[in-house]
């Protein structure tokens, strides 16, 4: 059940995020509202760091080089959030994400990409997919 609360969190907070920050680079612009985004991330990373980290900075040298650039990705989603939500609505821009985000984690899943346990993405899978896309569609879609 933590597992279901702590992704609806995660969700709700990426949705609110994204309008937040779309709104921070109306004002101030694109990069310098990430600048300000990822600040006071990183400041906050080193508050909960100090408080409650207790992993070990040494066992880096054991990890997939690959995943050191798990990072890079921050300014990548969140330039491409405020991009798309700027672009469409909200609710449109974030339909795409979580579709997008859908299928590379069921291709992450099926293949047991990055150390993942395999799983069978079976037809019901497929047919889910194909429903928020047209579900994503029909919001769009301006009746005349």
């Amino acid at each position: 059940m933590a597992g279901v609360i702590f992704s609806i969190i995660a969700g709700a907070a990426m949705s609110i995020q994204g309008v937040m920050n779309t709104r921070l680079a109306d004002k101030i612009g694109l990069y310098e509202s990430n600048v300000i985004v990822q600040g006071v991330a990183f400041i906050l990373s080193l508050a909960a760091l100090w408080i409650l980290g207790k992993g070990n900075f040494k066992a880096i040298t054991d990890v997939n080089k690959l995943y050191l650039f798990g990072g890079v990705l921050g300014i990548v989603i969140t330039i491409t959030v405020m991009l798309g939500i700027g672009k469409l609505s909200p609710t449109v821009a974030i339909s795409i994400i979580l579709i997008s985000q859908l299928i590379i984690a069921a291709i992450i899943d099926a293949f047991g990409i990055m150390g993942s346990e395999k799983t069978v993405f079976s037809w019901n899978k497929y047919i889910g997919i194909i429903f928020m896309i047209a579900g994503v569609l029909l919001f769009k879609w301006k009746i005349k």
